[in-house]
């Protein structure tokens, strides 16, 4: 496994025991429990974090935000002929500092195979990394601090993963930056002996915000970024539901940032979550954490118009009431067909968490189905952090908590 290339986005974890399977409580569809992660042996890995992705060979990796002597890892997950899943540790962060500490973010790949991730602290001046994971013969990783946050206007704390584009170069936000010391969007440039410069490509445009957190960035052929704030309680700022946004590349290094939409008037949903994604006609797709016509979140979709300008339409109301899911924490994810799959990360028939699907309906709208429920005691508690599909059209994901030793899970649903 000396040459690595990954392709998607999302969450996962760590213990080899037999894969136990969860018939759904709603819609056709099979839950089966790929790794429950354990507190033991040491090093361990538990409380999967943000992110998994899949390489071709159908090997999984993904980060954990702890483990019992450490910062936390990169684990890889590499299925077996009998089904079965092994577990490796590829990188364990010493929590000393200087490698980074807390990988709460998901991982990307570029063209060689190379895994890149953030750490939310440690570093040079303990305000995160970027890190880089070189593939070796033997199946052995290298870890390289790429970056070390504090360098641009004190600019650290990446919470969320990163994006790449075609020549290489890395993307993503910081809580703490800029000329307002809140919110930056960062792009990283390789350079000559391996080094990297950073350039900060926007500060907040709101000063003295309180609260804005930033989401994981998706980028589009064309280059630009497009992204989500969580919240804000400035004053008036006219994102007190939080933001989607897009930021656009001018030339000569400049950037143009356009505010798609407002959330929190009405029945809006308020607080996005996660990242976007785009279906194939260039509609986007998110979801918000509380808001919506019950209050305990919503779907969305942003539409381009001629013109210019997006609307915003919400596709579905999260709610208590029987048992619906609540509080959706991960982003969605599309398969080859149009339907879009998204978790919520409690409600559900029993309290835990749910895995839904949309499905488009002919002539217009969308048809909301419950594919799973979590909360059967194995199989895991509160998945978010968004999904990945197979080829297959087989959906895999994580849970924080649960699994056979409470530490959270990687599950895989099989329609």
């Amino acid at each position: 496994m000396s040459s690595k290339k990954v392709a998607l986005v999302l969450k996962a974890v760590m213990a080899i025991l037999p894969i136990a399977s969860f018939a759904a409580n709603a819609g056709a569809a099979t839950e089966k429990v790929l790794w429950s992660f354990k507190a033991t042996p040491l090093p361990n890995t538990v409380y999967p974090s943000v992110g998994l992705i899949m390489d071709k060979t159908g090997d999984l990796f993904g980060t954990t935000s702890a483990a019992g002597v450490s910062g936390g890892t990169v684990f890889e997950l590499s299925p077996g002929p009998d089904g079965a899943w092994t577990e490796k540790v590829i990188y364990t962060f010493s929590g000393k500092g200087k490698d980074g500490t807390y990988p709460n973010a998901g991982l990307v790949v570029d063209a060689s195979g190379n895994l890149y991730g953030t750490t939310q602290s440690g570093g040079a001046n303990d305000l995160g990394t970027v890190f880089e994971l070189t593939p070796a013969d033997g199946g052995k990783w290298t870890e390289t601090v790429a970056y070390s946050f504090g360098q641009v206007k004190r600019s650290g704390n990446p919470s969320a993963g990163l994006v790449i584009d075609g020549a290489g170069n890395l993307y993503g936000t910081t809580y703490l930056g800029g000329d307002t010391n809140y919110l930056q969007i960062f792009e990283l440039t390789p350079a000559a002996g391996g080094t990297w410069t950073e350039t900060a490509l926007l500060s907040s445009p709101y000063p003295n915000l309180d609260g804005w957190v930033m989401n994981p960035l998706i980028i589009d052929a064309a280059g630009n970024l497009y992204g989500t704030t969580f919240y804000t309680t400035t004053k008036g700022c006219a994102c007190a539901g939080g933001t989607a946004f897009e930021l656009s590349p001018q030339g000569g290094g400049r950037w143009i940032w356009t505010v798609l939409h407002n959330f929190g008037s009405g029945e809006d949903g308020v607080g996005p979550t996660a990242g976007l994604v785009f279906d194939g006609s260039g509609n986007l797709y998110g979801v918000t954490a509380s808001g919506g016509t019950q209050g305990d979140g919503a779907v969305f979709e942003l539409k381009p118009q001629e013109g210019g300008g997006w609307t915003e339409e919400i596709l579905h109301s999260f709610h208590t009431e029987g048992t619906g899911g609540i509080d959706p924490a991960g982003g969605l994810i599309f398969d080859g067909k149009g339907n879009f799959y998204g978790t919520t990360s409690e409600g559900g028939a029993d309290g835990d968490g749910e895995f839904f699907e949309f499905t488009p309906i002919e002539g217009g709208g969308w048809e909301h189905t419950v594919l799973h429920g979590f909360g059967h005691g194995l199989d895991g508690q509160q998945p978010g952090g968004g999904l990945i599909v197979d080829a297959s059209g087989n959906v895999y994901g994580a849970t924080a908590l649960g699994g056979a030793y409470g530490y959270g899970t990687v599950f895989e649903i099989i329609p």
